[in-house]
């Protein structure tokens, strides 16, 4: 435990400044939505070629950075359900047959960079499935219990076995099955499984080979800060749970602030914080976003989009999909002309004009300006770009006085497009849970 906590210690020290991550984020990243693709649910054929046409449709939403479930062929042995599990994967090179081929998603690769879109993939590099075939031409680059079985990385993950990351030639099969898709199919970075599971020499390392190819996008599954050390983005859980605790009147506006105060604080500036009201895991297992949030479902939706990071969207969320999905069978989005379209097409549209909503970690940007317990006004400002974002939490109205807060300008709604003059307001009347984003005129 004592090595544990020193290494963790020394981690935090590199990433306050000590030392840089090993890459720079490019620049295409800032301004982007990154949207998950659940490829098995998106259609009734759950194809790549039935998804290629959407692609169209995303790109009218907003939604330039796609990262795909995983693509790859899905473990037989110990298998859950009809279908499986996405993270059982049977052969890291290879696309699964369900899916299409691999000409199929070379393909769409090709057309979602025609249309300025980047893509990246789901990567499982903690484990595999029972029947992969590195179990039988490389058994060693697998963990194994006192009696020399294979052993699941979790409990309940029956349908899966853990790598060995003390093997050397187990890691040097990883980073060569990562560089493979960058270099095959031309994608843009990856999404990683449960990173934190995996030494971070590992990522590091990965982070320097894949960027020899191609400057790459990486999102780690897991929060800690020393993950920027190789990732350019990490999930913002605590967060997500504070939306979830808000709603049962365990948590108020003040556990926001201290939130990204402490993102401010311990996480670079460069960093990326990836906030989400759902994504494949909250939906199946915990309920979709409107099970869980309630009518705060779309009011969250908004304040993930306009506060410091990147807002993910999950499949159907613009529809307002009110299903769990089931995990390990075919199980159909609920596609129908829903309001949160409209809001998020807004809002990623914005996100690309207004240098203020930029991804990263930049303190500067975010400014309180006057809150509550359940209300919140604060101003996103990068240069000549300015973002008011006033947040009604109750449900009930609320007057909130601007009077004395030197708030002036030309302003206007970007949901009704209605000119505001901010100066001449004393006061912000606001609807029960509701939200008023303004945008500087420039």
């Amino acid at each position: 435990m004592k090595k544990i906590i020193i290494f963790f210690v020394f981690l935090c020290n590199l990433i306050n400044g000590q030392e840089k991550p090993v890459f720079t984020t490019t620049e295409w990243a800032y301004d982007k939505t990154i949207y998950e693709v659940n490829l098995r649910q998106f259609t009734p054929e759950g194809t790549i070629e039935a998804f290629i046409p959407y692609l169209d449709t995303l790109k009218d939403l907003g939604a330039d950075l796609l990262w795909f479930m995983p693509i790859h062929p899905i473990g037989e042995l110990n298998r859950k359900g009809s279908l499986g599990s996405y993270y059982s994967i049977r052969d890291f090179k290879d696309v699964d047959p369900f899916l299409g081929s691999k000409e199929d998603f070379k393909e769409l690769v090709r057309i979602a960079h025609s249309k300025g879109m980047f893509v990246i993939i789901d990567w499982v590099a903690n484990h595999s499935s029972w029947d992969n075939y590195l179990v039988n031409t490389n058994p060693e680059f697998y963990e194994t219990d006192a009696n020399g079985n294979f052993m699941p990385p979790v409990e309940d993950w029956s349908d899966v076995i853990s790598f060995n990351y003390d093997v050397p030639q187990m890691k040097d099969y990883m980073w060569g099955a990562l560089e493979y898709w960058v270099k095959e199919f031309n994608i843009d970075g990856y999404r990683c499984d449960v990173a934190g599971m995996v030494p971070l020499d590992f990522w590091i390392e990965a982070r320097k080979r894949l960027d020899q190819i191609k400057p790459v996008f990486m999102l780690a599954e897991w929060e800690s800060p020393e993950m920027h050390l190789a990732f350019d983005m990490t999930y913002a859980w605590d967060f997500h749970h504070i939306l979830n605790k808000f709603v049962k009147g365990e948590a108020t506006v003040t556990d926001f602030i201290k939130e990204f105060d402490k993102d401010f604080n311990e996480y670079p500036q460069e960093a990326i914080r990836m906030r989400f009201t759902s994504n494949h895991d909250e939906n199946s297992w915990n309920g979709t976003e409107f099970e869980r949030l309630g009518d705060f479902a779309e009011i969250f939706a908004v304040f993930c989009a306009v506060t410091p990071g990147m807002n993910l969207i999950y499949s159907g969320q613009e529809a307002g999909n009110q299903k769990r999905l089931l995990f390990f069978d075919k199980d159909l989005i609920e596609w129908k002309e829903n309001k949160m379209r409209g809001v998020y097409t807004t809002l990623n549209n914005l996100r690309k004009s207004e240098k203020a909503l930029y991804a990263g970690n930049d303190k500067s940007t975010f400014n309180v300006i006057v809150k509550g317990e359940d209300y919140l006004l604060f101003e996103r400002k990068k240069d000549e770009s300015s973002v008011l974002c006033f947040f009604n939490f109750t449900n009930s109205e609320k007057v909130i006085s601007i009077q004395g807060l030197n708030l002036s300008g030309s302003f206007v709604d970007v949901f009704s497009g209605m000119g505001i003059q901010i100066d001449r307001l004393n006061e912000i009347s606001l609807p029960a849970l509701s939200y008023f984003i303004l945008r500087k005129k420039g």
